[in-house]
């Protein structure tokens, strides 16, 4: 199983990649650091994932917004060859590491002063975004998002001609629903800002998928990858991400006592006489209006069916 991760940054640091398209390759190296260096965090191993970075310049209304779409192996290759498979991983802890390593590789070039860098680091909103929630299970999924990840800068059927306006009209957001108006040289100053400069690569392969590492197969009169796979997954790093959300969204914290103002922790009760005095004491019920369709349980069954093959 392979899945997509998307890597974002702060608007405003966005003009020194406008102007330096060369950083864009520096930002590519920047996001796969910050994997392996969260996967090293997580196994205590240097592992060695496949990975394929697309990088895109534009945003849904052709504005410059470059951010990465990585395509990668759902864990990596330790040193005796076995690869270890991490299938759930933590978000806010990339984004922390590639926050890092963006800002450390911008003060190194000298546009931006440590100073910033420290500041930015402290916001409790840093700017900088990792999703990697979407999973590709077949060769068709993957070739699906591989696809979305390489996709052309417009679309033609979102691109109008206001005739009696003079201008030209282009829909963006969810559906199309929005459009926004204007002339045909800010079109074209928009479409050009996001052609590379000459040699300029767009799609780089690391780890697993590098020409290094794919020479070395080939060398040594193999077809596929030396790997085996661990007889246990690596377990998640422990996350207190619920408690951060409500913190992030309603400023509250939501382990501290409402009453006295000290520290709670989370238990959870696991005897069944324990939890059935409490439901009665609190006089709840948990019946449900009607049972689930046949079909939700046919669900369940195929994804556990799938989650147990191998890999595609």
């Amino acid at each position: 199983m392979i899945g997509i991760v998307w890597f974002a940054f702060w608007k405003t640091l966005r003009i020194f990649f406008k102007f330096r398209r060369k950083l864009l390759g520096e930002l590519c190296r920047s996001a796969v650091k910050a994997l392996t260096v969260y996967l090293k965090a997580l196994t205590g191993e240097d592992l060695v994932p496949g990975i394929i970075v697309a990088v895109q310049t534009f945003g849904d209304r052709i504005n410059f917004h470059p951010h990465l779409h990585l395509l990668l192996t759902e864990g990596g290759v330790d040193r005796a060859g076995i690869f270890h498979r991490i299938p759930c991983l933590d978000d806010a802890r990339r984004a922390d590491i590639f926050a890092r390593e963006v800002l450390a590789l911008l003060v190194g070039k000298g546009l931006l002063s440590p100073e910033w860098a420290e500041r930015i680091l402290s916001w409790r909103h840093t700017g900088f975004n990792v999703h990697s929630r979407v999973r590709a299970r077949t060769k068709v999924e993957a070739e699906r998002v591989g696809k979305y990840m390489v996709r052309p800068i417009l679309a033609l059927d979102r691109l109008i001609f206001l005739e009696s306006e003079g201008k030209v009209g282009y829909r963006h957001g969810p559906d199309g629903a929005e459009l926004e108006r204007m002339d045909y040289l800010e079109l074209i100053a928009r479409v050009t800002s996001h052609i590379p400069d000459k040699g300029q690569v767009m799609v780089r392969y690391y780890g697993l998928y590098a020409n290094a590492h794919r020479g070395k197969v080939r060398k040594a009169g193999r077809t596929e990858f030396p790997v085996r796979m661990a007889a246990e997954e690596i377990p998640r790093l422990p996350s207190k991400g619920w408690a951060e959300m409500i913190r992030k969204i309603y400023e509250v914290d939501p382990q501290t006592c409402p009453r006295c103002g000290g520290r709670m922790s989370v238990a959870f009760l696991t005897e069944y006489a324990v939890v059935d005095r409490i439901i009665r004491h609190l006089e709840l019920t948990f019946a449900a209006a009607k049972p689930p369709p046949a079909h939700a349980f046919e669900q369940v069954a195929l994804m556990a069916g799938e989650d147990s093959g191998e890999y595609e």
